[in-house]
């Protein structure tokens, strides 16, 4: 064999035994093999979501609801009791429920006529608004114990901003967006408005507006975060409208608006805010609730005594429970573990629970008169939005 031929096959062994690992080292102990690891290509990067200054970052762009999967319980909240807190607006006090034993435990007086029952922002307090009272009485949801009620006028509904900065109450009456401190409750700015019965809401994605539901005249507004002001406002395009629940769709593009005289929710571009299309889905369209997997919304018909259920991919319903016996159900919230969606009966004087697997009611408790915003606590999410609890 030609000497230099010889030399470079040798040369070529000794480089192929070096990579394959015949038994050779590295300096580390390890074999060549061992040494060169196969480089993983980089995930793809969504897009990031610049959000309102303060806010805390979105987990999942494709799903805002992306925190409040079964059970995930932040630190704050996870050494709480389950409890149902249900507000009876004729009544003046709010039923206490234990939804494993499905047993009243508490009666607690409240002030006149209180509407809901609102998780504050840092998840550590319960607000009761008592909307002809002109108070919010606190409860301390790790004790179960009310505290001394705070003067606030007109506070039929309260949401807080994303950034955690302002409590804002729902005047209805007054017909005002008050933003207040999230804590003492002071007021920071208070914002006239045109419409009538402001009262429900939700938040963009990004936190830097929110899309509010007027009940008595028919009209939706946007309103800038930041700036703490009303910056388009519309008609609805159905005579003697009359919204009520506000949610927006898990990717962030739509919102949905309860409409208890249209029979159906409105569905709204937010960011181009054009005149909504209506879904018709059944009589008395009130309250609006997401799945713990973000997949469907629970749409409570307080006319009819009925749930529709939204698939969100589909988009279209797929499902319609009717309650034994009929009711009134109202607003209400899922269960922590998503299998229960608790709903007040509004002119039963009752609370259903219904599973979510199956849609069968499981229990029906009496409660006091007027049943309205329950809030079931605590629930998944770093941080409440207000309402009966809407988190992210």
């Amino acid at each position: 064999m030609n000497p230099t031929r010889r030399t470079g096959l040798l040369l070529t062994a000794a480089v192929l035994a070096a990579l394959t690992g015949c038994g050779t080292e590295s300096s580390a102990g390890h074999t060549a093999q061992e040494a060169i690891k196969p480089v993983k290509p980089a995930a793809p990067q969504r897009p990031a979501v610049h959000g309102l200054p303060g806010m805390p970052p979105v987990l999942d762009t494709k799903d805002i609801y992306a925190a409040d999967r079964p059970n995930k319980l932040s630190p704050v909240v996870k050494d709480f009791p389950s409890r149902v807190y249900v507000p009876n607006t004729e009544s003046d006090t709010v039923t206490v429920i234990d939804p494993r034993t499905f047993k009243v435990t508490e009666t607690i007086k409240v002030g006149r006529q209180p509407q809901h029952v609102v998780p504050s922002w840092d998840m550590k307090t319960l607000w009761v608004n008592n909307d002809k009272g002109n108070t919010l009485t606190p409860i301390d949801p790790r004790t179960g114990k009310a505290g001394a009620p705070v003067d606030v006028h007109d506070p039929y509904n309260l949401y807080f901003t994303p950034d955690g900065k302002h409590a804002v109450v729902m005047a209805s009456l007054d017909r005002e967006l008050v933003f207040r401190d999230p804590h003492t409750m002071k007021i920071q700015h208070t914002e006239p408005v045109s419409c009538y019965g402001v009262n429900h809401a939700d938040f963009s994605p990004d936190g830097r507006y929110f899309i509010v539901s007027c009940e008595f005249s028919g009209e939706l507004l946007k309103v800038d975060t930041a700036r703490m002001k009303v910056v388009a406002h519309q008609k609805l395009p159905f005579a003697g409208a009359m919204p009520q629940d506000v949610k927006i769709s898990p990717d962030g593009k739509r919102f949905y608006i309860a409409d208890m005289m249209a029979n159906g929710m409105w569905v709204l571009d937010g960011d181009a805010f054009t005149t909504p299309k209506l879904l018709p889905t059944g009589k008395g369209t009130h309250g609006l609730y997401v799945s713990r997997d973000s997949r469907e919304m629970y749409v409570s018909n307080r006319g009819e005594g009925t749930i529709s259920v939204f698939d969100f991919a589909a988009n279209r319903l797929t499902k319609k429970w009717r309650l034994p016996q009929g009711g009134s159900p109202d607003m209400g919230g899922v269960s922590a573990d998503g299998n229960t969606l608790w709903l007040s009966g509004r002119y039963d004087s009752e609370v259903y629970a219904i599973d979510t697997r199956t849609g069968v009611q499981v229990a029906r408790i009496p409660v006091g008169n007027g049943p309205h915003g329950l809030a079931v606590y605590p629930q998944p999410g770093r941080y409440s939005l207000g309402h009966t609890g809407i988190f992210r």
